[in-house]
């Protein structure tokens, strides 16, 4: 956003602020059934794949997906197989303007978002961006 004086001024706002809490999270062999019937369940287009402690490994997504389907994997296919592995995240108190920026650069979609620990605490969509356009451009 700039202002009257022509300088760059941040949007205060925090990924904490926009993330969704509740995130489906897989083990790494969960299989492929077991992962599409939860995205489909909860109508959400990626799941993170974490390790005991709570850190992602990696994330599947609807484009992991249709790539596993094309080539012909089996619904058994575990999820470490088709996960995109360490996947890019942001801290919680990241500016949103931060976590969009990288979500640009890498040309994706999901981004896990993990506390100061490492920890998976939620994730932010191209949809909840999008839904914060909406809500901003709107009053």
């Amino acid at each position: 956003m700039v202002g009257s004086t022509g300088k760059r001024r941040e949007m205060p706002l925090r990924v904490s602020d926009i993330m969704v809490r509740d995130v489906q999270t897989v083990g790494r062999e969960e299989p492929l059934s077991e992962i599409t019937r939860r995205m489909h369940e909860h109508r959400i287009g990626s799941v993170v794949v974490v390790d005991e402690s709570g850190r992602p490994l990696g994330i599947v997504t609807e484009r992991d997906i249709v790539y596993a389907c094309a080539r012909g994997l089996p619904s058994t296919t575990p999820a470490w197989m088709v996960m995109t592995e360490d996947p890019i995240t942001v801290k919680d108190t990241d500016l949103v303007t931060e976590a969009i920026g990288k979500m640009r650069e890498a040309d994706v979609r999901h981004l896990p978002v993990v506390d100061s620990q490492g920890k998976l605490v939620g994730i932010v969509s191209f949809r909840d961006f999008m839904d914060l356009a909406s809500i901003l451009l709107s009053s």
